[in-house]
Protein backbone atom coordinates (compact mmCIF):
# COMPACT_ATOMS: atom_id res chain seq x y z
CA UNK A 1 0.00 0.00 0.00
CA UNK A 2 1.37 3.44 -1.13
CA UNK A 3 1.21 6.86 1.14
CA UNK A 4 -0.32 9.77 -0.37
CA UNK A 5 1.76 12.52 -0.47
CA UNK A 6 0.16 14.84 0.45
CA UNK A 7 0.43 13.14 3.64
CA UNK A 8 3.80 14.15 3.86
CA UNK A 9 3.13 17.73 3.19
CA UNK A 10 0.70 17.62 6.11
CA UNK A 11 2.88 15.87 8.94
CA UNK A 12 5.66 18.32 7.73
CA UNK A 13 3.78 21.31 7.33
CA UNK A 14 1.86 20.09 10.89
CA UNK A 15 5.58 19.78 12.78
CA UNK A 16 6.15 23.19 11.38
CA UNK A 17 2.97 24.59 12.92
CA UNK A 18 4.13 23.21 16.25
CA UNK A 19 7.45 24.94 15.82
CA UNK A 20 5.74 27.95 14.96
CA UNK A 21 3.14 28.07 18.25
CA UNK A 22 6.24 27.32 20.19
CA UNK A 23 8.05 29.78 19.37
CA UNK A 24 5.62 32.48 19.15
CA UNK A 25 4.49 31.11 22.54
CA UNK A 26 7.72 31.11 24.29
CA UNK A 27 8.68 34.09 22.98
CA UNK A 28 5.73 35.84 24.36
CA UNK A 29 6.33 34.34 27.73
CA UNK A 30 9.61 36.09 27.59
CA UNK A 31 8.16 39.12 26.78
CA UNK A 32 5.80 38.75 29.62
CA UNK A 33 8.34 37.89 31.87
CA UNK A 34 10.71 40.59 31.19
CA UNK A 35 8.06 43.41 31.04
CA UNK A 36 6.99 41.95 34.76
CA UNK A 37 10.54 42.59 35.87
CA UNK A 38 10.47 45.95 34.49
CA UNK A 39 7.16 46.37 36.34
CA UNK A 40 8.41 45.34 39.91
CA UNK A 41 11.34 47.94 39.26
CA UNK A 42 9.11 50.67 38.80
CA UNK A 43 7.52 49.46 42.32
CA UNK A 44 10.72 49.63 43.66
CA UNK A 45 11.18 53.36 42.15
CA UNK A 46 7.89 54.21 43.51
CA UNK A 47 8.43 53.42 46.74
CA UNK A 48 11.68 55.12 46.74
CA UNK A 49 9.92 58.44 45.52
CA UNK A 50 7.13 57.97 47.70
CA UNK A 51 9.84 58.34 50.95
CA UNK A 52 11.90 60.99 49.05
CA UNK A 53 8.42 63.21 48.71
CA UNK A 54 7.97 62.78 52.69
CA UNK A 55 11.43 63.61 53.57
CA UNK A 56 10.76 67.29 53.07
CA UNK A 57 7.66 67.28 55.46
CA UNK A 58 10.00 65.29 57.77
CA UNK A 59 12.60 67.77 57.71
CA UNK A 60 10.28 70.58 58.32
CA UNK A 61 8.72 69.22 61.27
CA UNK A 62 11.89 68.22 63.16
CA UNK A 63 13.40 72.18 61.98
CA UNK A 64 10.67 73.80 64.36
CA UNK A 65 11.75 72.11 67.53
CA UNK A 66 15.29 71.06 66.45
CA UNK A 67 16.64 74.12 65.81
CA UNK A 68 20.44 73.34 66.50
CA UNK A 69 20.66 70.07 64.19
CA UNK A 70 20.86 71.73 61.29
CA UNK A 71 24.13 69.87 60.10
CA UNK A 72 21.97 66.30 60.19
CA UNK A 73 18.88 68.07 58.49
CA UNK A 74 21.25 69.29 55.63
CA UNK A 75 22.76 65.62 55.53
CA UNK A 76 19.40 64.10 55.24
CA UNK A 77 17.82 66.84 52.52
CA UNK A 78 21.52 65.90 50.56
CA UNK A 79 21.08 62.52 50.78
CA UNK A 80 17.81 62.59 48.91
CA UNK A 81 18.99 65.16 46.32
CA UNK A 82 21.83 62.25 45.50
CA UNK A 83 19.37 59.60 45.43
CA UNK A 84 16.56 61.46 43.16
CA UNK A 85 19.63 61.85 40.65
CA UNK A 86 20.49 58.31 40.44
CA UNK A 87 18.55 56.62 37.68
CA UNK A 88 18.52 52.90 36.29
CA UNK A 89 16.82 51.64 33.35
CA UNK A 90 16.23 47.89 34.35
CA UNK A 91 16.49 46.54 31.11
CA UNK A 92 20.12 47.12 30.85
CA UNK A 93 21.04 47.90 34.49
CA UNK A 94 25.03 46.85 35.35
CA UNK A 95 25.73 45.68 38.76
CA UNK A 96 27.38 48.89 39.06
CA UNK A 97 24.83 50.81 38.36
CA UNK A 98 22.14 49.17 40.78
CA UNK A 99 25.35 48.96 43.03
CA UNK A 100 25.28 53.17 42.81
CA UNK A 101 21.72 53.05 43.30
CA UNK A 102 21.99 51.22 46.02
CA UNK A 103 24.45 53.30 47.95
CA UNK A 104 22.63 56.28 46.92
CA UNK A 105 19.12 54.89 48.95
CA UNK A 106 21.35 53.95 51.43
CA UNK A 107 22.78 56.51 52.51
CA UNK A 108 18.96 58.60 52.59
CA UNK A 109 18.17 55.67 55.34
CA UNK A 110 21.59 56.52 57.33
CA UNK A 111 20.72 59.98 57.60
CA UNK A 112 16.96 59.00 58.18
CA UNK A 113 18.51 57.28 61.10
CA UNK A 114 20.40 60.02 62.28
CA UNK A 115 17.45 62.19 62.13
CA UNK A 116 15.07 59.97 64.00
CA UNK A 117 18.12 59.51 66.50
CA UNK A 118 17.53 63.40 67.36
CA UNK A 119 14.47 62.69 68.46
CA UNK A 120 15.60 61.93 71.97
CA UNK A 121 17.05 65.26 72.93
CA UNK A 122 13.35 66.46 71.73
CA UNK A 123 10.80 64.96 74.16
CA UNK A 124 8.16 67.79 73.01
CA UNK A 125 9.19 66.29 68.98
CA UNK A 126 8.29 62.77 70.03
CA UNK A 127 4.89 64.10 71.25
CA UNK A 128 3.95 65.97 68.02
CA UNK A 129 1.42 64.35 66.37
CA UNK A 130 2.36 65.47 62.59
CA UNK A 131 5.79 63.73 63.62
CA UNK A 132 4.42 60.58 64.67
CA UNK A 133 2.89 60.51 61.81
CA UNK A 134 5.36 61.23 59.03
CA UNK A 135 7.60 58.88 61.22
CA UNK A 136 4.89 56.04 60.63
CA UNK A 137 4.63 56.93 57.27
CA UNK A 138 8.66 56.31 56.98
CA UNK A 139 8.27 53.29 58.72
CA UNK A 140 5.79 52.00 56.63
CA UNK A 141 7.34 53.35 53.43
CA UNK A 142 10.60 51.38 54.66
CA UNK A 143 8.51 48.34 54.97
CA UNK A 144 7.25 48.72 51.68
CA UNK A 145 10.45 49.53 49.56
CA UNK A 146 11.99 46.11 51.53
CA UNK A 147 8.67 44.31 50.06
CA UNK A 148 9.08 45.78 46.25
CA UNK A 149 12.68 44.92 46.12
CA UNK A 150 12.07 41.48 47.77
CA UNK A 151 9.09 41.15 44.28
CA UNK A 152 11.68 42.62 42.00
CA UNK A 153 14.02 40.05 42.85
CA UNK A 154 11.44 37.43 42.90
CA UNK A 155 11.03 38.78 39.27
CA UNK A 156 14.46 38.61 38.66
CA UNK A 157 14.79 35.22 39.55
CA UNK A 158 11.90 33.56 37.32
CA UNK A 159 12.98 35.82 34.36
CA UNK A 160 16.45 34.37 34.59
CA UNK A 161 15.57 30.94 35.08
CA UNK A 162 13.55 30.93 32.05
CA UNK A 163 15.96 32.64 30.02
CA UNK A 164 18.70 29.45 30.98
CA UNK A 165 16.47 26.64 30.58
CA UNK A 166 16.34 24.48 27.32
CA UNK A 167 14.79 24.86 25.05
CA UNK A 168 13.70 28.76 26.09
CA UNK A 169 17.13 29.09 26.34
CA UNK A 170 17.67 29.08 22.30
CA UNK A 171 15.08 31.02 21.84
CA UNK A 172 16.33 33.81 24.68
CA UNK A 173 19.55 33.72 22.75
CA UNK A 174 18.21 34.35 19.44
CA UNK A 175 16.18 37.75 20.62
CA UNK A 176 18.43 38.97 22.76
CA UNK A 177 16.94 38.19 25.94
CA UNK A 178 19.07 38.90 28.91
CA UNK A 179 19.84 38.18 32.68
CA UNK A 180 18.21 40.66 34.98
CA UNK A 181 20.32 41.90 38.16
CA UNK A 182 19.69 41.66 41.60
CA UNK A 183 19.54 44.05 44.65
CA UNK A 184 21.80 42.51 46.73
CA UNK A 185 22.29 43.26 50.61
CA UNK A 186 24.85 46.50 51.32
CA UNK A 187 28.21 45.50 52.66
CA UNK A 188 27.94 44.96 56.20
CA UNK A 189 24.31 44.71 56.52
CA UNK A 190 25.05 41.15 57.46
CA UNK A 191 26.22 42.47 61.10
CA UNK A 192 23.33 43.77 63.86
CA UNK A 193 23.55 47.29 64.02
CA UNK A 194 24.84 48.35 67.30
CA UNK A 195 22.76 51.13 69.57
CA UNK A 196 23.99 53.10 72.00
CA UNK A 197 22.50 54.81 74.35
Amino acid sequence: MKKPKNLDWLIAGAVVLIILFWGVSGYNGLVGQDEAVDNKWANVETQYQRRSDLIPNLVSTVKGYAKHESETLEAVMAARSQATQVKIDPSNCTPQQLAQYQKAQGDVTTALGKLLAITENYPDLKANQNFLELQSQLEGTENRINVARKDFNDAAKEYNVAIRRFPKSILAGMFGFEKKNYFEAEAGAEKAPKVEF
